[in-house]
């Protein structure tokens, strides 16, 4: 980190009032965000988040896909960058619904930093590591989606200070989904090779659930939704138990979305029964729900969603010299097998025992 930049964080912390605090380094992830506890000498605790500028533009909202292609990968996805001001607007609109954001307590998106509320260390999966009843917080979060998902969401997410556009998670951003797995899984896999012939087909095998992705996008759509993202609070009452984090990448998107990042966790097992269980407490929320065809769409972009992650990871093995992630990935094969159970997927199982079979994806 350089001199100048731990400068601003000082004089941005003495101007938020927590010139004094104590400053305890918290452990990151994949991101290129940083994140400090602060505490205060008079006992106060709050987080204090850095987003160093450098991550890219965020996806510009009226551009054409062409203009997306162009711009990278940001642009296609409908990436956040890591934007402080998409936390800030994003935080606001879930608090509106009742839902447990933290509160910002103070922010400067244009240098990439803000001091939000301490929601704890109550993260979900070091609870049921340590023992904790998964039943009883996988059923706040799917109360906390059910939540999300009854409210409607707005073209524009405002909050004090800060204005945030919930853009559509399109075709051209699902596409990139895809795109990931046939560009990165060689580059991890060096014995795995997909030809032109092998694209084209698996392009036309997505093609018609990227399509039923775009056409069902109509809920705000977290994005990250998955154990590591959640603080159980029980000393709040019903969905607010849930405290959300890493949700600055929101979008509009089909409600399936958001179920398959919470039951095809890539860091820890979610069994078939949990996630039987989650689907029919889902239903029960949310009894207008076509259950036949939610469950189809869960499982078609459930694998869509996968073969993402899959993508995602051998990128950050291979580009970016991160090996742990490859140690999640058996984990998301076997999710996909899932998926793939159904039979209305056959034809991409076809796909993957053609040209990426068992034998060789380790």
């Amino acid at each position: 980190m350089s001199s100048d930049r731990e400068v601003l964080k000082r004089e941005f912390l003495r101007g938020a009032g927590f010139g004094d605090a104590r400053r305890e380094l918290l452990a990151g992830d994949a991101s290129t965000r940083c994140y400090e506890r602060l505490y205060s000498p008079g006992g106060a605790q709050a987080i204090f988040m850095d987003q160093p500028p450098g991550e890219g533009a965020p996806c510009p909202p009226r551009a054409s896909p062409d203009e997306r292609r162009a711009a990278g990968y940001n642009a296609m996805a409908r990436l956040a960058a890591g934007r402080v001001d998409a936390f800030v607007a994003v935080a606001g609109w879930l608090r509106e619904q009742g839902l447990s954001a933290p509160r910002i307590l103070a922010h400067d998106a244009s240098a990439g930093l803000a001091v939000i509320e301490d929601l704890g260390d109550g993260v979900y999966a070091r609870l049921i590591e340590d023992g904790a009843d998964e039943a009883e917080l996988y059923d706040a979060a799917i109360a906390a989606l059910a939540q999300m998902h009854a409210a409607a969401p707005p073209p524009v997410l405002t909050a004090p200070g800060a204005s945030w556009p919930l853009l559509e998670y399109d075709e051209v951003a699902l596409k990139v989904a895809s795109d990931l797995f046939v560009e990165w899984l060689p580059k991890l896999r060096p014995n795995l090779t997909f030809g032109p012939d092998a694209i084209t087909k698996w392009d036309a095998l997505w093609a018609p659930v990227q399509a039923r992705a775009a056409q069902g996008a109509s809920v705000f759509c977290h994005r990250d939704y998955h154990a590591e993202n959640m603080i159980w609070m029980p000393e709040r009452t019903g969905a607010a138990r849930v405290g959300l984090l890493d949700f600055q990448d929101a979008v509009r998107a089909h409600p399936a979305w958001d179920m398959s990042m919470l039951l095809h966790d890539a860091r820890r097992d979610v069994s078939a029964e949990r996630e039987a269980a989650c689907l029919e407490r889902y239903f029960e929320l949310r009894p207008q729900v076509d259950r036949a065809a939610f469950t189809a769409d869960f499982h078609a972009l459930g694998a869509l969603n996968i073969v993402r992650i899959l993508g995602i990871f051998s990128r950050l093995v291979t580009r970016d010299g991160k090996p742990r992630y490859a140690g999640f990935m058996p984990r998301l094969w076997g999710y996909l097998d899932r998926c793939l159970a159904d039979a209305q997927l056959a034809p991409l199982a076809s796909w993957l025992e053609a040209y990426a079979p068992a034998d060789l994806r380790q």
